[in-house]
């Protein structure tokens, strides 16, 4: 039923509450076949918008609910002379296709084989048939055309049968695809020898020739395209197994007490799972009990592990480290982080290109124009070869018909997508879509925000320096004890920080916030003040032991901190929203790639200037308030520049979907998310480095696809009708035809295969060296807004 043969999903948010259905399409064979698939679809009443892809053999549809439904869809891909296959559910979409392509690769194998073996006896024959033997040579002669004709038989109608099954329907509805050009190639070879054999007196004296071998040896080399074709696609989709397979079969869940291993489909939300060490973790959940490190790699990218404690979330398909926990269940099946990564990474590899709008338009006139140029070739050899002029004519047709692939240029486009973006998901870089992978390549101005994507996000201690007499640890507890009873964030700095070094609490008493000055309190029965240069000053302390750290503070565009005890000046402190340690490095990464790149933040000018020339960062959009970023966007949009933005937040959301490609950092919002081209799995910026790099790298293949197959048939297609032979006496034989047509899609496929091999490429840097203005940043750099005055604690 078409019912069961697709997955629908409801989008209240698009006008007349459209719907979109995806479909796996059945019978594909070139880019023909994906022309009068989307023509069949757009033509079906209620549809908005239909793209099939070769590659994966999904058609995506849009519809409005009221006017079409699946099994109106199902019926116009039959009505075109398709089927519609079943549909897994999201996400887990990857093992059937495997096992489907598994099946089809088993399929052709054996059918190659069969080929094989009965073509090989044909050839034999055809160059024995030309020698002169001693005794019987017209016996010997028409003995041999019998067997060819048996033999040959067997090859077109066993293994070359599934030709005919779908490329004569195609004939008779008069779309012609690339099995269509088979059967009328192999058919005119192999039924001009039926007569030459049979009836030679039909044909003209001197053109009883038989071209079985050619007929043979024609759909032999094909279905070893085909098989070859298979087994590289299926290598191009090894990105979506992979992730598939690192989920496990099983998990340990708590059942009455006690924990037992039960298959993963019977594994619920809240469920209570234990993990041992080295073992996958097979849900989403949260830790509660138990420590251990988690390799997240496969997921974010990040080699390093990470540390899981009580409280802390885990993702299905990691790597626990040496450690053993027990976690809650809160999402699984669809739900989990590693359901939505495949199916963004499915939906990116069934997108299409604005490129391929054009390549659809040539090959949808291809197939029959091929057919035209045969027939064409066909008469004039007729009329003006030399004799035997028919034998010549046949020959040139059959050759023109084989030789002419539209595989190539259906796959050109789609299998680069594929291998492309299924490599972004090994690096951690999901493309929600297809358009993206191709305006990456294009944009001129990277712009970033500054809080939670150039930065940790959160305040943190980055400076420390006790004076003469002190030493740091006391120092700290006490200020931490006083900073304890302050709701401000910079208190919550100091207190993790004091935490982070396990220092003991102190008992506090006579706590006192001193608006636009500071806080003091009794701590441990000493006197501790926490605040700015202006409450020491009220306190007559000198600062000029802390002059140089001040200044140092000063030009980094910090605001000190000062912690006096028992009237004695004891440390001068910073608290900062800290640069990320890989935040250098990614900006000078996307500069030596080309595009600027820009900030966008609400500090003020002098500070952002300062973060601006430190990280090396080219323009500065400094003092915005968040519910105008989107305008920045537009305003650096200006005069057709191409601009990608990257942030996390739900402010950031706006400006995401104005920018021509929005960056989404995986560890943000869910509406920034979805708000997003492309989403980085880690909180690592190296990712867009990577993204533009990557993206560079499939559309460059992508051209020398398209190339190659243009250029190919533009060029073999004239030789193989005979353009060579009035000037060089040469021809095309229809076998070499044959195998350069399967070498012509297997090129296209091998050349996508490739990008499997992308490294990111960010510590090397073209031209000379790195760029001039980068500096280097210790952890801890302050990229905060500068306080305003009296806002401190």
């Amino acid at each position: 039923m078409p019912s069961a043969a697709a997955s629908q999903s409801a989008e209240p948010n698009r006008p007349d509450d459209a719907r979109t259905a995806s479909l796996k399409i059945e019978g594909m064979s070139c880019a023909s076949c994906v022309g009068r698939v989307e023509k069949a679809l757009t033509s079906a009443p209620g549809v908005l918008e239909a793209s099939v892809n070769l590659v994966t053999e999904q058609a995506t549809v849009r519809y409005q609910p009221r006017l079409a439904s699946v099994e109106s869809l199902g019926a116009a891909v039959r009505g075109a002379g398709y089927e519609v296959r079943e549909e897994p559910a999201s996400g887990d979409g990857a093992v059937p296709r495997e096992e489907t392509q598994q099946r089809e690769g088993g399929t052709l194998g054996r059918a190659l084989i069969l080929a094989a073996a009965l073509t090989l006896p044909v050839l034999i024959l055809a160059m024995g048939s030309h020698l002169s033997l001693a005794h019987g040579f017209v016996l010997a002669t028409r003995t041999s055309w019998y067997l060819q004709f048996v033999l040959s038989s067997l090859v077109l109608f066993g293994p070359g049968l599934r030709f005919y099954r779908k490329g004569v329907p195609a004939l008779l509805r008069g779309a012609p695809d690339m099995n269509s050009l088979t059967v009328l190639g192999t058919s005119a070879a192999w039924a001009y020898s039926v007569v030459a054999t049979f009836l030679p007196r039909a044909l003209p004296a001197g053109t009883q020739n038989v071209y079985f071998e050619a007929a043979a040896v024609i759909v032999t080399l094909i279905l070893l395209g085909r098989y070859l074709e298979a087994r590289a696609r299926g290598r191009a989709s090894e990105a979506i197994s992979r992730l598939v397979g690192l989920q496990p079969k099983t998990a340990r869940v708590q059942r009455s007490g006690e924990y037992r291993e039960v298959p993963l489909e019977e594994v619920r939300p809240s469920d209570l799972v234990l993990v041992r060490p080295g073992e996958r973790i097979p849900a989403d959940g949260k830790v509660v009990d138990g420590v251990s490190l988690v390799d997240e790699s496969m997921i974010s990218g990040e080699p390093a592990p990470v540390r899981k404690a009580p409280g802390e979330g885990v993702i299905g398909g990691t790597v626990n480290g040496t450690g053993s926990f027990c976690f809650q269940v809160t999402n699984t099946g669809a739900d989990t982080v590693l359901a939505q990564i495949i199916r963004m990474v499915e939906q990116a590899q069934g997108a299409k290109l604005p490129i391929q709008a054009l390549v659809d338009k040539v090959t949808a006139w291809f197939t029959p124009a091929v057919v035209a140029a045969a027939a064409v070739t066909f008469l004039a050899w007729t009329i003006l070869g030399p004799r035997p002029a028919v034998a010549l004519a046949i020959v040139n047709a059959v050759a023109v018909l084989i030789i002419a692939c539209p595989c190539a240029m259906g796959l050109a486009t789609p299998i680069s997508i594929l291998v492309g973006t299924g490599r972004a998901a090994e690096l951690g870089v999901l493309f929600r879509n297809g358009e993206a992978l191709q305006a990456l390549r294009d944009v001129q101005t990277v712009a970033f925000d500054k809080t939670g994507t150039l930065t940790q996000g959160r305040p943190m201690l980055t400076d420390f320096v006790v004076g003469p007499g002190f030493e740091r640890d006391e120092v700290l507890g006490l200020a931490a004890a006083v900073e304890a009873r302050s709701e401000h964030p910079i208190g919550e700095a100091i207190v993790e920080a004091a935490n982070a070094a396990d220092l003991p609490e102190v008992e506090v008493s006579d706590f006192e916030a001193i608006p636009g000055f500071g806080v003091e309190a009794l701590a441990a029965g000493r006197k501790v003040r926490v605040g700015a240069d202006r409450l020491m000053a009220k306190l007559d302390l000198d600062l000029a032991v802390f002059a140089d750290p001040a200044a140092r503070l000063a030009e980094e565009a910090k605001s000190p901190l000062y912690v006096a005890i028992d009237g004695s000046l004891a440390a001068i402190l910073a608290v900062s929203d800290p640069i990320k340690e890989t935040t250098a490095e990614a900006v000078a990464a996307v500069k030596a790639l080309g595009p600027r790149v820009a900030m966008i933040t609400g500090d003020s000018r002098r500070t952002a200037e300062t973060i601006a020339r430190m990280l090396g960062i080219d323009e500065v959009q400094a003092e915005v308030l968040p519910q105008g970023k989107a305008e920045t966007i537009r305003r650096l949009q200006s005069g057709g520049r191409k601009v990608a933005f990257v942030g996390d937040g739900i402010n950031d959301a706006p400006a995401l979907a104005q920018a021509d490609v929005g960056l989404a950092i995986g560890t943000g919002t869910d509406i920034a998310i979805e708000s997003a081209d492309l989403v980085l799995m880690s909180r690592d910026l190296r990712g867009v480095g990577n993204a533009i790099a990557l993206s560079r790298a499939t559309m460059r293949n992508i051209g020398q696809n398209l190339f190659w197959a243009f250029g190919y048939n533009v060029v073999l297609i004239p030789i193989a009708a005979g353009a060579l032979y009035p000037a060089a006496g040469l021809l095309l034989s229809p076998m070499l035809a044959a195998a350069a047509m399967a070498m012509s899609s297997l090129f296209v496929v091998a050349n996508a295969l490739r990008l499997r091999g992308f490294r990111p490429a960010l510590n090397r840097w073209p031209g000379r060296g790195r760029p001039s203005r980068l500096v280097r940043i210790a952890p801890g750099a302050n990229l905060s807004q500068e306080p305003a005055q009296g806002s401190f604690v």
